[in-house]
């Protein structure tokens, strides 16, 4: 057995314990018992490789054989700010957001928003954060920040970052004819809900470079990844 799991608190010592979902996963799932080894992070970047050495019904306890230090981030830090879709529209988006990479997500407060980011929503998002970096071998979290009005993550983002807003209208510029940037200050993106930003929110983006996505019309959690992934595959470069 080589599966991963994540630790909800740091890791620093010889020992680890699983606890809540990831337990119930491993004995009730997976089967795991004593003597099988897994894979454990505890989110801030490094990988363990673990022992079980007792299971119980809501804990299991491990032995903690070596520490990797191994990074799979990107050199850019991202951070996408998005009005959040409705249902399992969520979870597709922050699957996505973790696969490819993106460092910060900021649920957006938008006029014409239609999923309110309350404690309930932002929590089941930190849980798919965890399934998601599970799966896709992550060993830092995607950062879930607390929700901002559009006109507020404007004003926060760094003025000397690549600060991008994707946009239908004609002045638009195409996304592959974008200029070279500077990453090393950041990249900041901005999608709207599906009924896009009002004329008075995007008169808070004045500064932003906006950017078209093609002709046709994207649902916007299609839109955020299409974003990040022209970033992501850049910086894999």
């Amino acid at each position: 057995m080589d599966r991963r799991f994540f630790v909800d608190r740091p890791i620093l010592e010889g020992t680890a314990q699983l606890t809540g979902p990831e337990a119930e996963h491993l004995t009730k799932v997976l089967r795991g018992k004593a003597g099988d080894t897994v894979t454990l992070f505890d989110g801030r970047g490094a990988e363990f490789t673990a022992r079980i050495t007792r299971t119980g019904r809501s804990v299991v306890e491990l032995a903690v054989l070596a520490r990797h230090e191994i990074c799979r981030e990107l050199t850019t830090a991202l951070t996408l700010g998005v009005a959040l879709p409705k249902g399992d529209r969520q979870r597709w988006l922050i699957e996505k957001s973790v696969e490819l990479g993106v460092t910060c997500l900021v649920p957006l407060i938008t006029v014409r928003g239609v999923a309110e980011p309350n404690p309930a929503a932002l929590g089941r998002l930190s849980r798919y954060v965890i399934e998601a970096s599970k799966q896709c071998g992550r060993n830092r979290l995607l950062e879930i920040a607390a929700p901002l009005r559009f006109d507020q993550y404007c004003r926060q983002a760094d003025p000397a970052a690549c600060r991008l807003l994707a946009d239908f209208g004609p002045d638009a510029i195409p996304l592959a004819q974008l200029p070279s940037f500077d990453g090393s200050r950041g990249v900041c993106l901005a999608v709207g809900p599906e009924g896009g930003f009002t004329d008075e929110e995007l008169a808070t983006a004045a500064s932003w470079t906006r950017v078209s996505l093609g002709p046709r019309v994207l649902r916007m959690e299609t839109a955020a990844v299409a974003l990040v992934a022209f970033f992501s595959l850049r910086d894999e470069v």
